[in-house]
């Protein structure tokens, strides 16, 4: 084993009890002050529209916070972001996706010229920018950190499974095009994407990285971004 290897291991190693004294702490105050701890986790939800959801009842989600499953999920999200390799100002990562019709292409295929590249789902703005949906691993598979009353999808198992969810998507009209991460999770890694997360990427540079999703989704940034990309007014995106 290198040094590189080494001293990777012992960040997760640091990273693991850093997530398990955050989690063991949670669970403990969530014994002591449930009520309180549910408040503070539904002021977060607010910022995601989660508690306006009706399909998601607070008792559909909030229970599942310290849970094992809320551990390893929390524990793979720190982890990745030790891959991520996308930088404000560097060459975005050109990573392998995966068309729908199982067909292998690039990220970069989908920029044409100068125009900005929105690797996550932006509306109205066909006219100026070219948008991408990257699906990536479930975030709450049922066997996995899994919310009630959700979407029923496991873990992907295959690239197969991976290309029947984004199916999913496709079906509510996403208006732009959607391709799917290798199973190697490789833009998942390298864009320190997991759970969520929003990028604007132009002449191969990321000009924009947002925080991960969905709680610190930032739509004012976005705008402002899109104001120096000179976008002509009435395109700003719908969030």
């Amino acid at each position: 084993m290198g040094l590189s290897q080494l001293w990777l291991w012992l960040k997760r190693l640091v990273i693991f009890l850093q997530v398990a004294l955050e989690v063991a702490t949670g669970k403990v105050l969530m014994t002591l002050f449930p009520e309180r701890v549910k408040q503070n986790i539904l002021a977060m939800g607010q910022k995601t529209g989660m508690t306006r959801n009706p399909r998601f009842a607070p008792d559909n989600w909030v229970p599942t916070f310290f849970s094992i499953q809320y551990f390893w999920f929390v524990l793979k999200v720190r982890w990745q972001r030790l891959e991520d390799r996308a930088e404000y100002g560097g060459l975005a990562p050109n990573c392998t996706v995966v068309r729908l019709s199982g067909q292998k292409c690039n990220v970069w295929d989908f920029i044409q010229g100068s125009r900005p590249l929105f690797k996550r789902l932006v509306d109205d703005f066909a006219s100026t920018a070219d948008f991408l949906i990257i699906y990536i691993e479930e975030a709450h598979a049922t066997d996995g950190w899994a919310f009630k009353n959700n979407v029923d999808i496991r873990q992907h198992r295959s690239l197969q499974d991976r290309l029947r969810a984004a199916h999913l998507l496709l079906a509510r009209s996403p208006q732009c095009p959607v391709v799917v991460d290798t199973m190697q999770n490789q833009s998942s890694q390298l864009y320190a994407a997991l759970p969520e997360r929003l990028y604007v990427i132009q002449e191969g540079r990321i000009c924009y990285k947002g925080k991960p999703g969905p709680w610190n989704y930032n739509p004012e940034e976005v705008r402002a971004v899109l104001e120096k990309l000179c976008i002509p007014p009435g395109h700003m995106p719908q969030f």
